[in-house]
């Protein structure tokens, strides 16, 4: 059962108007908003007000202290509130930190009075985990915006510091791999090894030597002792991909290894290991486990923490952003995706998901006769239909953040004309905070024209209620 009565909610930013605008929504949900311009402001604020509940955090501020500083600052005291991060700048890396470091969660701006309000009710409900904040690690990897991504991304943050067994889960293709590197990357570990296995591609009768090690002459050209990746990774993290494909017989060693932390090397005797395991499969495991061809128990041990990887198809936000990547991972810094090609990335099923998409990008980008990379380069197969060429506007052949602005400075321009130039209405519309909408007209130069007339009229009720 919660506490019904008003709560100090610290807000942290070095906006004004982003400040004031929470601080709005804040106190109509029923609580008490503070109001800190810098994170050495919100430090000394936490420090002598113990009453302080939740604190909500902006990620970029100017000085020494930025968001990441203060979180972990607070985060360090012994008993510290709750904080979530507010960004409008989300990477991958920063919200694995945020999550890493014992942040309660991490949400791109603008965020919405809904979404606010389910935010402070689980944070006043049951605060964010204690945490001892490890040297920060910095490693690239989970690209992506998505919301689907970014579960994954605070979900390999959450774990990343945690000796659990995690299982990644996901079609071919998704980049499990990359997330076990930003696992093991991200963690305590991230001084260690961090040693991959492919169990489909070892022969079975060589995948205990694989995993286990070998004495000198245990078997047939067993010339020297093998360690054994097992105890290869010892201090770091041991990376068993398609564990699904794992033939029966290794299926119980491999438990008993995961149980007991021990493992027994061909001809040898019990050898302890210290050693994080992640494991990641395409097949459906517990399909495997009720037909038999699967060990149940040993699926419960490797359960531990699951991650699901989403296919590309569930992550259309993430597309282009990745092709830029790899546009550039390719070494095409100066080359980049025509308006059609765009679309038709957008369009494209995506069946091997981000692997097929690298793939295409990196042929795309070595084929290209010019400066631009034209649908028909991408050898997809299909081009885009004639009206939707017509339909796609020329700024879409802009750099990535250009066309995002241009987009928002268009909806806004529209959200104004359909409101009369109300600004809380058009800010209601556009379901943003109205001193939000504020910065984006001043960002964006609209004062003078579509929002002249957009001064807030008698009787328009709170845009966030």
């Amino acid at each position: 059962m919660t506490d019904s009565r008003p709560a100090r909610i610290l807000i942290v930013d070095d906006e004004p108007a982003l400040r004031e605008g929470l601080a709005e929504t804040v106190s109509d949900l029923g609580h008490v908003p503070i109001l800190a311009a810098s994170g050495a402001e919100a430090l000394a604020r936490v420090a002598d007000d113990p009453t302080i509940a939740a604190v909500l955090l902006d990620l970029r501020m100017p000085g020494a202290l930025d968001g990441m500083a203060v979180l972990q600052r607070l985060r360090a005291r012994p008993a510290a509130p709750p904080v979530a991060v507010l960004t409008a700048y989300a990477s991958a890396e920063n919200t694995i930190e945020a999550m890493r470091l014992g942040a309660y969660d991490h949400l791109t701006k603008p965020v919405g009075r809904a979404e606010l309000a389910d935010l402070l009710g689980g944070m006043l409900a049951r605060p964010a985990r204690p945490i001892e904040p490890p040297a920060p690690a910095a490693a690239p990897g989970l690209i992506g915006t998505s919301e689907a991504m970014r579960r994954v991304q605070k979900a390999v943050g959450l774990a990343a510091d945690s000796d659990a067994t995690v299982l990644l889960q996901g079609e071919t293709g998704t980049g499990k791999e990359v997330a076990a590197r930003a696992l093991h990357a991200h963690g305590r570990r991230s001084t260690g090894p961090f040693v991959p296995v492919n169990c489909a591609a070892i022969p079975a009768d060589l995948l205990e030597s694989e995993l286990f090690g070998h004495l000198r002459g245990a078997f047939t050209g067993a010339t020297q002792d093998r360690a054994g990746a097992f105890r290869e990774a010892s201090g770091g993290t041991l990376f068993l991909d398609e564990i699904g494909d794992m033939p029966p017989p290794m299926q119980a060693k491999i438990l008993r290894a995961l149980q007991e932390r021990v493992v027994t090397p061909v001809g040898g005797r019990p050898v302890p290991v210290a050693v994080r395991v992640v494991a990641a499969t395409h097949r459906d495991l517990p399909r495997l486990v009720a037909e038999g061809g699967f060990r149940q128990d040993l699926f419960y041990r490797l359960n531990v923490v699951p991650i699901v990887l989403p296919p590309l198809r569930e992550r259309l936000a993430d597309i282009l952003p990745l092709a830029e990547h790899f546009l550039a991972l390719a070494g095409a810094g100066t080359t980049r995706l025509s308006p059609e090609a765009a679309a038709l990335l957008m369009r494209h099923p995506w069946p091997g998901n981000v692997r097929e998409l690298r793939n295409v990008i990196e042929r795309a980008a070595l084929l290209a006769r010019g400066p631009v990379i034209g649908a028909g380069d991408l050898g997809l197969g299909g081009s885009v239909p004639e009206d939707t060429e017509a339909a796609l506007p020329a700024w879409l052949g802009d750099d990535l953040p250009g066309a995002v602005a241009r987009l928002e400075e268009a909806m806004i321009r529209r959200a104004l004309r359909a409101s009369g130039g109300n600004r809380a209405r058009a800010a209601k519309a556009l379901g943003i905070q109205r001193q939000l909408l504020y910065a984006k007209i001043e960002r964006h130069g609209l004062g003078r024209d579509d929002a002249a007339s957009g001064n807030t009229t008698p009787g328009v009720g709170n845009p966030d209620a």
